[in-house]
């Protein structure tokens, strides 16, 4: 058998030996490990778990759980994927998890889950993380959208539905609520394929609002023209909660904005122009107010927008609101959404959450609401460690933090980690951990949080 091997660029042999000792490649997850210990997670998880197992042989359904969230954040994209870890036997101990589970033992796990169970245990799961998040002093901008995750199979709730990148193919439509300033995940729901982007909005942003704290405020609430009905505006001011939505064109806001003769030139731009209307749409109970913004359109440039057939040479985007601000504004405030693409982008390429799906419909929704979870976490953890720095991206902090060669080992009968040098040793990881022991959970001035109490929302 050979035991060496020539290396590319040079003609010295390198010797192959084997070793008993634990290797990972994930040293850099100490601080993070000592995060979620600072968060008491652990107990939380057991605490909020709806179900337990008799084997005396059987993994907790907690540990469980946490051996997901890691495969996750190392870079799973599928339930087969868990085995990666099952030989890190130094990443069990970073964990405290003795036996580590399978992929049958997680799919079982998820399996477990039904409509009552997911809430019993994640919403008050997130009723007990939101309040660690900071809120800005104006108050978070909430962002509304929907995306495609694609199936290929028999899962309940994947049916053909509106779906841009591979037409006819069946999907599931999940519903997210992101706070554009945190950030952070508020809500999702996972639906069937063939449901439009708005549908059910209202339930669910019910169910959103009574999971936030108390004490927090909405500065404003944004969604593009999936949302654009008069059951969901209706729904938004009589909460008295300020949006901005960007309108359908229909029939009669087209006529409305190419008959618009007052435009006022944005001074840094002459190709852009912003007007406005008030408007009242068949089946609605009152006028309300359009912004309109123009654009010249360009060779050297894609205009975003769509075409008014009375109006050449230039594209139309049109918001409804019902706030105060002048259109420019409101204008520039709608453009800060484009936030919840990336979070969506990162959800999918960059934690996977449409790679983990199963045959029952709760067990792929509880899975993926473990995705979310799991971004919060990452974005609370960033908070932790670096509250002044820039927000990285999972995939980042995977690379750049997680990411890291170590050996266990032990001394003096205690258990020791040896971080390697050349990813940056001890000297890397020190100041993150002390930033994590030195971490002030923020604590609610209402009442607890993980009960679920009336909210009284302030409008600006």
């Amino acid at each position: 058998m050979q035991t060496s091997f020539r290396p590319v660029f040079g003609s010295s042999q390198v010797q192959l030996r084997s070793t008993t000792k634990a290797v990972t490649p994930f040293g850099g997850l100490v601080s993070f490990i000592e995060f979620m210990n600072r968060l008491g997670l652990a107990a939380k998880l057991q605490d909020l778990m709806p179900f337990t197992l008799s084997s005396p042989n059987a993994i907790p359904p907690a540990q469980t759980l946490m051996a997901f969230l890691c495969s996750v954040i190392v870079g799973a994209s599928r339930f087969a994927h868990t085995d990666w870890l099952r030989s890190d036997k130094a990443l069990h101990a970073m964990l405290g998890i003795p036996r580590f589970p399978g992929t049958d033992t997680v799919r079982n796990f998820f399996a477990r889950f039904s409509q009552g169970t997911i809430e019993a245990f994640w919403r008050p799961l997130w009723r007990w993380i939101l309040p660690l998040f900071l809120q800005p002093l104006e108050g978070f901008s909430l962002d509304l959208d929907s995306t495609i995750f694609q199936r290929s199979g028999g899962q309940e709730g994947a049916a053909k539905g509106y779906n841009a990148q591979r037409k006819g193919r069946k999907s599931h439509h999940p519903l997210l609520a992101v706070l554009a300033e945190a950030p952070c995940i508020l809500h999702g729901w996972l639906r069937s394929g063939n449901t439009s982007a708005g549908r059910g909005v209202c339930a669910f942003l019910s169910e959103a609002l009574s999971m936030m704290p108390a004490h927090w405020k909405l500065r404003t609430i944004r969604a593009d023209s999936g949302f654009f009905f008069q059951e969901f505006l209706e729904f938004l001011e009589e909460r008295l909660l300020s949006y901005v939505i960007v309108a359908r064109l229909t029939t009669q806001v087209k006529r409305k904005a190419a008959s618009l003769c007052q435009w006022t030139p944005i001074q840094d731009d002459d190709n852009y122009a912003v007007s406005e209307f008030t408007l009242q749409l068949q089946g609605w109970n009152k006028p309300r107010r359009f912004i309109v913004v123009r654009e010249r359109v360009r060779e050297s440039k894609s205009a975003v927008g769509r075409k008014l057939l009375d109006v050449p040479g230039y594209t139309f985007r049109i918001f409804v609101t019902n706030r105060t601000e002048d259109a420019l504004t409101l204008w520039r405030d709608y453009n800060k959404r484009a936030v919840i693409e990336q979070r969506i982008e990162e959800l999918k390429a960059e934690l996977n959450a449409d790679g983990f799906c199963m045959k029952s419909f709760f067990a792929t929704e509880s899975a993926f609401l473990s995705v979310l979870f799991t971004f919060n976490l990452l974005s609370l953890y960033q908070q932790a460690i670096e509250p002044k720095d820039h927000y990285r991206q999972p995939a980042t902090l995977r690379a750049a933090v997680f990411l890291g060669g170590a050996i266990l080992g032990s001394a003096a009968r205690k258990v020791v980690l040896h971080l390697s040098s050349a990813w940056g040793g001890l000297d890397k990881h020190k100041p993150m951990l002390e930033a994590i022991l030195r971490w002030q959970l923020p604590t609610s001035p209402k009442l607890d949080s993980s009960e679920p109490t009336g909210h009284t929302f302030c409008a600006t």
